[in-house]
């Protein structure tokens, strides 16, 4: 679980627009750059590195 007031201040470091959380994925991700997020122990791996990109139908749902 991610604190909301975490999420209210997180932005993706590669588009800077807003982050959807994905709980069963433990995931952040971002509709603007189309990658999602690890998210690990709790943490946010916010390294672009590390984010996975998001597929048609992965975009479409957000």
């Amino acid at each position: 679980m991610i604190d909301p007031n975490l999420l209210d201040i997180l932005v993706c470091p590669v588009s800077k627009a807003p982050l959807i959380y994905d709980e069963q994925r433990a995931e952040l991700k971002c509709k603007a750059s189309g990658l999602a997020y690890p998210v690990r122990d709790g943490i946010p791996v916010m390294l672009e590195e590390e984010a996975r990109t998001l597929n048609d139908d992965e975009l479409r749902a957000l």
